[in-house]
């Protein structure tokens, strides 16, 4: 039911223009996920050649190279998606505005630093298991799902 009113609402939503679009794929592209994304298509492509230990060096840099394009397919999309959800979401006023912010140095600094201050984050807290940790907790809790995963 909720998920019948939620569409009839956003059915009669207007388009976002033009100018909505084009702030909001700005505002995507200084965002956290913008931020992310080179880190995450480096660990992944590094894991990727690491698991191919039977190519050549120069089939690696072929491999990486591939994974370089595939990356930038795949960003342009999540970065479109992102702020189409974005201009949707916010008004013009309120996406030239965090454009605009995004533009200054302390966003600029704050975006360059994100991706060292997470890493630092996961590496200070460890590994992190959600699903079994919640699995153990429902277990002692209720006797149920124990040793289920």
């Amino acid at each position: 039911m909720m998920t019948t009113a939620l569409a009839l609402a956003l059915a009669g939503a207007a388009a976002p223009g033009a100018e909505a679009e084009r702030l909001g794929r700005a505002l995507a592209g200084q965002g956290t996920l913008a931020a992310l994304l080179p880190l995450v298509a480096a660990k992944e492509t590094e894991e990727l050649v690491a698991a191919h230990p039977e190519l050549s060096e120069a089939e690696k840099a072929a491999l990486r190279e591939t994974a370089r394009a595939a990356f930038a397919a795949g960003e342009a999309k999540l970065l479109a998606a992102s702020g189409h959800a974005y201009a949707e979401r916010l008004s013009v006023a309120e996406l030239r505005a965090l454009v605009a912010f995004n533009r200054t140095a302390a966003a600029r600094r704050y975006r360059a630093a994100m991706p060292a201050a997470i890493a630092a984050t996961l590496q200070a807290v460890g590994p992190m298991d959600f699903k079994g940790d919640t699995l153990a907790a429902f277990c002692r809790r209720t006797g149920k799902l124990c040793g289920a995963r």
